[in-house]
């Protein structure tokens, strides 16, 4: 199979915005060159389903949270993120590229292929785009999830390590939730 035209060429923020839901369906942009992900597995779309519905209860009615969804961490060159799980604000809902500003939260489940890029370059993007609260969840091939939690140290720029949970999260940040990883 022949790879398309557009995934040979840097894509701007104009071009990406004018796409159909179906040709972004699964693709992220890095520096304005098209990243094309693997389907998840079960367990993994699991992990993803049960956070956020966890986080959306827990929030309130001022923020959401939801996947498959779009996060535009910077216009040029563009670098758009499809997070496994975003909080961001009610108020934003019909707000159209999500901005970093209207993200309070992003999780990222690591799936086998994605470690270093889930753990490491995601991050470093969230970081620099300002999202306050990262949370990054380990799926070991038997047993129970593991959740690292980290806060932005806005003086580094960069995040902290602020707890790990194994099985149940009980984070407070920004607001009280408990998840039960167990479930799976």
């Amino acid at each position: 199979m022949i790879a398309p035209a557009w995934m040979h060429e840097q894509v701007t923020a104009a071009q990406y915005d004018s796409w159909s839901d179906e040709q972004c369906a699964g693709i992220e942009i890095v520096d304005g060159m098209v990243v094309v992900s693997p389907s998840a597995s079960k367990r993994h779309n699991r992990l993803v389903k049960i956070l956020t519905v966890a986080l959306e209860a827990a929030a309130g009615p001022e923020w959401n949270a939801d996947f498959d969804f779009d996060v535009r961490l910077q216009d040029v060159p563009l670098t758009s993120r499809r997070p496994d799980v975003v909080v961001y604000r009610a108020d934003t809902l019909d707000v159209t590229p999500s901005r970093p500003e209207h993200v309070l939260l992003v999780a990222e489940v690591v799936s086998p292929g994605s470690e270093t890029t889930d753990r490491i370059v995601k991050a470093e993007q969230y970081a620099k785009a300002g999202i306050a609260y990262y949370w990054r969840v380990e799926q070991p091939a038997a047993g129970v999830p593991v959740t690292h939690t980290h806060v932005l140290d806005p003086a580094g720029g960069i995040y902290r390590p602020t707890d790990v949970f194994t099985g149940v999260i009980d984070a407070a940040a920004p607001f009280p939730v408990r998840i039960d990883l167990t479930r799976l």
